[in-house]
């Protein structure tokens, strides 16, 4: 897919899919703008990648102040954005039994506020006919225990793409959601004990967890005019994981 001179806006992208996708989309020739509220991750991205094409943004977007910052890059590149792809997120996996509000807050901040501020103030950026994307997860249909808060933050996502994709159809900016399975990351390492992870893969039909690159592959083609007519829709990248591991 060509993506020569298309600028991308990537939220949370130091690691993990976020970093797969802003590799993946300077592959194709984009410009790419990422943040996350780490400079040293953001640091390790940059030397990762490699590229003149790549801009890195300290923002914490769960927040609005961290927003404006994003924001303010944006204005000031004078460059309308062809895909904005809202990728920053956070999981805790507790009971809710042992939930805590600085929990709760934390990944409802960061998973929803975050992504329906960040749409907000960079609609008026946002280049007519262009894609935006949000991540959600799997867990926004599935029941796992342990899991009722990130996944009622993932429900939440899904729900304001939806209303998004129509309200913004007239400039014909297309919506779309992205719900990964079991994807090999940072955060996967963060949230899931080493020795869930066989649990995992023998729940999904391809019987293993997914690679970033495996998903970025998807962001791009919801990004590109191969999927010019898909707009509202969510689409599930898990190896089989609904279908099987929960029958």
């Amino acid at each position: 897919m060509n993506f020569k001179d298309k600028n991308v806006v990537i939220t949370g992208g130091s690691t993990g899919i976020g970093l797969a996708s802003a590799q993946a989309f300077i592959k194709a020739g984009a410009n790419v703008w990422i943040t996350s509220r780490s400079a040293a991750n953001l640091q390790k991205a940059a030397e990762a990648i490699n590229s003149p094409k790549l801009k890195t943004i300290v923002s914490d977007t769960s927040n609005l102040e961290g927003i404006a910052i994003l924001e303010k890059a944006v204005a000031e590149s004078g460059n309308k954005l062809d895909v904005l792809f809202l990728n920053a997120g956070i999981a805790i996996f507790t009971p809710i039994e042992q939930a805590t509000e600085a929990d709760f807050d934390a990944q409802f901040n960061t998973n929803v506020k975050g992504y329906f501020f960040t749409l907000q103030k960079l609609i008026p950026y946002l280049a007519d006919g262009s894609a935006v994307i949000f991540t959600s997860s799997t867990v926004a249909t599935a029941s796992n225990v342990g899991t009722s808060v990130y996944s009622a933050t993932k429900g939440a996502v899904n729900k304001i793409a939806q209303i998004a994709a129509n309200e913004l159809a007239a400039r014909k900016i297309r919506v779309n959601i992205l719900s990964p399975g079991p994807i090999q990351t940072p955060g996967l390492e963060y949230a899931i004990p080493a020795e869930a992870k066989p649990h995992l893969a023998a729940a999904t039909a391809l019987q293993r967890i997914g690679d970033a690159e495996e998903v970025a592959s998807t962001v791009l083609f919801l990004a590109s005019d191969a999927a010019s007519f898909i707009t509202g829709t969510e689409i599930v990248v898990d190896g089989g994981y609904l279908t099987y591991g929960l029958k």
